[in-house]
């Protein structure tokens, strides 16, 4: 399958929260091959369902080579020192900005099959995980910049020609 259209910053699906997957029926397998096939793209270190238009909460991921997808994911620990970190998205794209982030995550949730999944890492996994479970809680990385560096973005994107 192509991979799906990103959502762009402005789309109100980006800022609703994602629904849970009660279900897994061929509507989700569907989802989810759209998700690693969208993931699999040069540059692309996860992608929420909400940033292809599917308010359904499950996201793929893309790091260090390994191609990967959860369902129902939920932030179960988070540890160290938050560091500022360079950030972006491709639903606001052209834009990086320090954003803060803790340096370990792990997040459960599950497969297409039901079983229970843990995913956990630091540096960019650490990253990705927080990314994109924010997605799913229709949050945006922008939301989490300081006053200065939100301003400086709102004015970037304004000016941006895919705004």
């Amino acid at each position: 399958m192509p991979e799906r259209q990103i959502r762009l910053f402005g789309d109100p699906v980006l800022k609703t929260v994602s629904d849970p997957i009660g279900v897994i029926d061929a509507r989700v397998r569907g989802l989810v091959d759209d998700l690693v096939d969208s993931v699999r793209l040069p540059g692309r270190a996860g992608v929420a369902a909400s940033q292809i238009g599917v308010n359904l909460r499950a996201f793929s991921y893309n790091v260090d080579g390994v191609i990967g997808y959860i369902i129902n994911p939920v932030v179960v620990e988070v540890t160290g020192e938050p560091e500022l970190v360079e950030e972006g998205c491709l639903s606001v794209p052209g834009l990086w900005y320090p954003t803060s982030r803790f340096p370990f995550a792990r997040v459960s949730g599950i497969d297409l099959e039901g079983n229970p999944v843990e995913l956990s890492g630091t540096g960019i996994m650490a990253q990705a995980l927080q990314h994109e479970t924010d997605h799913l809680d229709g949050l945006l990385y922008l939301d989490r910049l300081d006053k200065e560096n939100r301003r400086a973005a709102m004015k970037e994107i304004r000016q941006s020609t895919w705004f």
